[in-house]
């Protein structure tokens, strides 16, 4: 194909804004090594050295020598920033202070040991969170880094080494970095320095040469580094000819999807999956099913699931959560939603008779239905129990126990009236009874108690009415059959009942969610005021949520208050709430409570994000150490939804803005061009007449000189007019005009009027129609005679010389009207209703003066008065203008 005739590639618009965050984002320079004492803080400081001796500005954030007498030498003639100190149970410990880094703003910053887990009390949990913020704010950062504190590496490393780390790095973190250097070194020589007490204290030293040193350990931890080194190197190769259109083998397009549930090893599945996504160069899905099983969760289920969501958002994941009844369909249903290619899911831990009982084995169905998806099936530990042995207190104990003997009552109260009616009744018969204890147990309490209830029914029933009687034994054999038969489907019917008590749960959970935020959108949709909707906002989400709330707007300059609060009898927002609320706004994350950045706090801030800004702070009190995924997805859409209301109002003003702005625009547009020539006109007259009457004196005879005079008169009152059009405008368009009401006569007004425009109508057939019953109205006595005299004004323009102006007034029992009527040409009928607007005049077939102010002025002065305007045409020709004015008010009766 010609080279012109290639589709020009368009920009993706995520590129471009990945591209621009990551030109205003500091850069990140990672030092990795397979262990500690391969020499990374060494080398980061003999860098920091080259660095500083090239006139870049470097300081020390955080370095940590350990004693290391090289080390410590190396700090030396590096600026180093002074660490924090923070009380943590009567001690003093210290930690990086990233508010002096924030105000040094050096070029490049070294912060030592990124896995590293702040003391309780700091601004993050972890100091790559600290990191994070430092590169957000344009600032190069250097740090160091060991194999085995990558996330996705947890589970290898802990195999290899026989120690599980604590303290690991999201895989992104690393990944994201702008340079990753692998320090290394051979396992003797590492050995060695341990040896020699380079790297650990000597008692330190023995103990770890035995446990995590081991040379096969050293080895296998340098194959992990060097493999995630050569992973990011062939990244960045395929990144770099991708760029440059170099053609060569690309992997097709892969999508990892990993289930997550309440299992033990799920957090190993997530690294398993996140290794095979990262070898694949592949997407990475992680999916909960939100089964009716879920309601029977513990609490420590329940936090496991919301940990392992977390740990896979951490792994850069795209976590996704639904709702279903069959977790192995909606498995699937989601990996041909989102074009998945390998599914990731664990080997059981239970029996096969488990499996049979709860719906069949997930994962022979996903393999027998799952088509062209690869499954992964993952062998994982068994969990470590660290339950209290008393699991439950005397008064569950006592309420459960309740439950059950309720359960054996009802069976006891059935057997009596068998009994009773055992002479009537076959046997048979009785055992349809019985299944209703067992259906009411199933949809009170659950299946536990109803399963004692089948238990007791086939007790019972062999025990009273099979014979021989009063015994257990069976001599009727089709009860042998029978009875296990109705103890199976006993068991159907209240596992199956308590599965649709636990949806019907479900659901109504889920439909007073979806009430509460329907009502709530409802509600605040017609509302244009941003602090009705913050205040409906906060009661809502407190009722709905039965918490404590609070929303917090910016005002002027970016500072950010408390706009409403509801949920508390007094307020729980004090200087540090307020602290934790203003960075969750600066930076546009979740902080506070049951987050990792500040979470000492009592509320959990939610920053009300839109598209491209954060519109304010939606605060939410929060008692739990840790929120679940419902929970957190619930308070997710307040802020979601909030954020979109706060939203539209402010877009709402910005475009009333705009428009005001426009129409200013187009009025100081319209009045220069309308002040150019009204102004210039009767100025030129003016300035003709007496240039003739200074110049040319003795010429002009006295009648002359009276018209020249005249002719001064007439244009100086006519730029009189057009000022006080000007002047009224600018009140009306302020909101300045303030009625001066008092009890005002329609006759009055019209003779003053009259005289006022005396030349203009000069010539003129007058006809004044004003009826001797039309009472006195209380309104402003000047702007109404100003509306009339604008009104016969017009008239006089649009009309011919010598034809007919008629005045006519009336009234009924609430207004007045007023209509002033030519024998002009007349209006257009689409002009009718535009006449009114500012500077707007219907064309004429002669030049008309004016500046099209009048009529704009004359709606303004009766719409103030509560009144209003309006013109239509004559039979027979011209035009009528008429004017109404409210008169509810009875004058005193000593003015009538």
């Amino acid at each position: 194909m010609p080279e012109e005739n290639k589709e020009k590639k368009r920009p993706d618009p995520d590129m471009l804004l990945a591209k621009l965050n990551k030109e205003t984002r500091g850069k990140l320079t990672v030092f990795l090594g397979a262990a500690a004492g391969v020499g990374k803080t060494y080398t980061m400081l003999e860098t920091a050295h080259e660095m500083l001796a090239a006139g870049v500005d470097v300081v020390i954030g955080w370095v940590e020598t350990h004693k290391r007498q090289e080390t410590e030498k190396m700090v030396e003639g590096l600026p180093c920033l002074p660490a924090k100190d923070i009380e943590h149970r009567g001690r003093i410990l210290r930690e990086m202070n990233i508010d002096a880094i924030l105000a040094r703003k050096p070029k490049v910053v070294l912060v030592d040991e990124l896995a590293h887990t702040n003391v309780a009390g700091s601004r993050h949990v972890r100091r790559f969170q600290d990191v994070e913020e430092i590169l957000n704010a344009g600032i190069d950062v250097t740090t160091t880094l060991n194999i085995q504190h990558i996330e996705s590496l947890n589970d290898i490393v802990a195999q290899i080494t026989g120690v599980t780390v604590r303290e690991t790095v999201p895989d992104r973190i690393v990944e994201q970095a702008d340079q990753v250097q692998l320090i290394d070194i051979p396992p003797n020589e590492l050995i060695k320095r341990l040896k020699e007490g380079k790297v650990y204290m000597p008692r330190q030293a023995e103990v770890a040469l035995n446990k995590f040193f081991r040379p096969g350990n050293i080895n296998a931890l340098r194959e992990l580094a060097l493999r995630f080194t050569a992973y990011r190197v062939d990244k960045e190769l395929n990144e770099y000819m991708q760029e440059h259109d170099i053609p060569g083998p690309w992997p097709a397009g892969e999508r990892v999807m990993v289930c997550v549930s309440s299992s033990p090893f799920s957090a190993q599945l997530i690294r398993a999956a996140r290794r095979l996504a990262r070898g694949l160069q592949a997407e990475l899905l992680a999916v909960h099913i939100d089964t009716p099983r879920r309601l029977e969760l513990s609490e420590k289920e329940r936090d496991r699931i919301f940990s392992n969501m977390r740990l896979a958002e951490e792994l850069g994941a795209k976590t996704i959560s639904v709702v279903g009844k069959d977790l192995a369909e909606e498995l699937l249903a989601m990996t041909r939603e989102h074009n998945v290619t390998h599914l990731v899911v664990g080997k059981p831990l239970r029996g096969r008779i488990w499996e049979w009982l709860h719906g069949g084995a997930v994962v022979d169905k996903l393999i027998r239905y799952s088509g062209g998806v690869n499954i992964h099936v993952i062998q994982g530990n068994t969990e470590v129990r660290d339950d209290p042995k008393i699991k439950t207190t005397v008064s569950t104990v006592s309420i459960s126990l309740w439950v059950y003997l309720v359960s054996i009552l009802m069976v006891i109260l059935v057997t009596i009236g068998n009994w009773w009616w055992r002479e009537y009744l076959e046997p048979i018969h009785f055992m349809m009874l019985y299944l209703l204890p067992v259906l009411l147990s199933a949809v009170w309490w659950g299946k536990g108690p109803s399963y004692v209830a089948a238990l007791s029914s086939v007790l019972f029933f062999d025990f009273f009415f099979i014979t021989p009687i009063l015994t257990f034994s069976i001599s009727d054999l089709p009860y042998m059959w029978s009875l296990p038969l109705f103890l199976l489907v006993s068991f159907m019917i209240g596992g199956q009942t308590e599965k649709l008590r636990l949806e019907a749960r479900l659901a109504r959970q889920r439909e007073k969610t979806t009430q509460a935020l329907y009502s709530f959108s409802r509600e605040i949709a017609a509302v244009v005021e941003v602090h009705a909707i913050v205040s409906i906002l906060a009661e809502r989400a407190s009722q709905t949520l039965e918490r404590p709330v609070a929303v917090f707007l910016p005002q002027e300059h970016d500072k950010l208050l408390l706009a409403a609060e509801a949920g508390a009898k007094e307020s729980g927002i004090d200087t540090s709430e307020r602290a934790v609320a203003i960075w969750a706004y600066e930076h546009g994350e979740m902080a506070g409570r049951c987050t990792d950045t500040l979470p000492g706090a009592r509320y959990m801030y939610l920053p009300l994000t839109t598209s491209d800004k954060t519109v304010g702070v939606l605060g939410i009190q929060v008692q739990e150490k840790m929120l679940t995924a419902v929970q957190r997805r619930l308070m997710e859409a307040w802020a979601g939804l909030a954020a979109i209301a706060v939203e539209r109002v402010n877009l709402a003003e910005q475009a009333r803005q705009a428009t005001l702005l426009i129409e200013s625009d187009q009025l100081r547009t319209a009045l220069f061009n309308s002040i150019s020539h009204e102004l210039r006109t009767p100025l030129a007259s003016i300035m003709g007449a007496i240039s003739g009457l200074l110049d040319a004196e003795g010429v002009y005879s006295v009648t002359d000189q009276k018209d020249l005079l005249e002719t001064i008169k007439e244009e100086a009152n006519r730029m009189d007019r057009l000022v006080a059009n000007l002047l009224d405008t600018a009140r009306l368009e302020s909101g300045m005009m303030q009625l001066k009401k008092d009890w005002c006569d329609i006759e009055d007004i019209a003779g003053i009027a009259l005289r006022r425009v005396a030349e203009c109508i000069k010539g003129r057939p007058l006809r004044v129609n004003i009826s001797a019953e039309i009472p006195l109205v209380k309104a402003d006595c000047v702007l109404l005679e100003q509306v009339l005299v604008n009104l016969l004004d017009n008239a006089c323009k649009y009309s011919a010389q010598g034809s007919e102006i008629v005045i006519t007034a009336s009234h009924d029992e609430k207004v007045i009207q007023v209509s002033v009527a030519d024998r002009g040409v007349g209006i257009p009928a689409e002009y009718l209703t535009r006449i009114f607007d500012k500077f707007y005049r219907v064309e004429q077939p002669k030049s008309v003066i004016g500046t099209g102010l009048g009529l704009s002025i004359c709606k303004g002065i009766l719409e103030a008065h509560g009144g209003y305007i309006h013109a239509e045409n004559r039979p027979g020709g011209g035009a009528v203008v008429t004017f109404v004015i409210p008169c509810i008010e009875q004058p005193p009766k000593y003015m009538v």
